[in-house]
């Protein structure tokens, strides 16, 4: 019988397992080769199948949900978006004791995009504002309503106002907390979005976005997905821009003050938390972390 498909402990993923997945569940491509990706980021577990596809296992319960949201709603927004995004083919079942579905997706061809190839590129800043516009304007003829599915609404700022300010305190004495509790306080106090929902990536940073002979080339890893307020989505302005490139971000998107101000606050609370959750213990987050936390109080 299939393992229930509920939050647990992060389960043991091994190469045997996923290839025991795929060879039971989808027999039609039990002969292709499978190859670890490393690294794969904190969510899933990815694995090259063939050629062509990916198969990616979420190793949290924090990824719960996301191969079936993907199944759903990416084939219907891939057609209208200006880069590629994961094409998802099939949705694996829970078993062997592994508790979660898990998905299968074409493979895209890249690497992550570096703040080396993104920091001061005007062009990477347009086209990364064109990709949100594009998003923003999607309208599948069977498009949700703000709230009419749970797994696309996300919470909002003062749902994290007591894990950031804490957050705050305990780096104190790396950044200046005066600092970061005025950005925090303003992006609280601004307006809410005022027009209608429109999609939002909701995980909008640099190691979601691939590149490929230095240029853009594909957005991926669309857990976040959602209907609503897209002020997480300027995340990417602090995560990989310089201020210079950020005014073109800025302003290809026509982004409102109020929209700006809150998209600080969402870099400022996401960066603190990935840096007290993991500074320590890997350099390569902790230096990506300060970034950002030292780019959204640059503003």
């Amino acid at each position: 019988m299939p393992a229930t498909e509920t939050p647990d402990s992060r389960p043991e993923i091994d190469a045997a397992l996923v290839r025991r997945l795929v060879d039971t569940q989808f027999p039609q491509w039990a002969e292709l080769p499978l190859e670890r990706v490393d690294p794969a980021g904190s969510d899933h577990v990815i694995h090259r199948l063939g050629e062509e596809m990916a198969v990616r296992l979420p190793r949290q319960a924090g990824a719960l949900g996301q191969a079936r949201k993907e199944f759903a709603w990416l084939p219907r927004l891939a057609p209208h978006l200006p880069l590629a995004i994961p094409v998802p083919v099939a949705v694996g079942e829970p078993e062997f004791g592994y508790p979660w579905a898990w998905a299968v997706s074409r493979w895209l061809d890249g690497d992550v995009a570096t703040v080396g190839v993104l920091a001061d590129s005007s062009a990477a800043a347009a086209e990364l504002a064109g990709f949100l516009t594009a998003l923003q304007r999607c309208t599948p003829d069977d498009m949700p309503t703000e709230g009419t599915h749970p797994d696309l609404t996300a919470g909002g700022l003062a749902d994290r106002d007591h894990a950031t300010r804490a957050a705050i305190a305990e780096v104190a004495g790396t950044f200046d907390s005066t600092a970061l509790t005025a950005v925090w306080d303003a992006a609280l106090n601004a307006p809410g979005w005022q027009r209608p929902p429109v999609w939002f990536h909701g995980d909008f940073h640099t190691g979601n976005l691939l590149a490929l002979d230095g240029r853009l080339s594909a957005v991926i890893d669309f857990g976040g997905l959602g209907i609503g307020d897209p002020a997480c989505d300027m995340t990417v302005a602090f995560t990989s821009m310089s201020a210079a490139s950020r005014d073109v971000f800025g302003s290809a998107l026509g982004v409102d003050d109020a929209t700006w101000t809150r998209g600080r606050g969402w870099a400022l609370t996401t960066a603190l938390n990935a840096y007290t959750s993991y500074a320590d213990t890997d350099p390569r987050v902790a230096a990506q972390t300060t970034r950002q936390i030292t780019e959204a109080l640059i503003g």
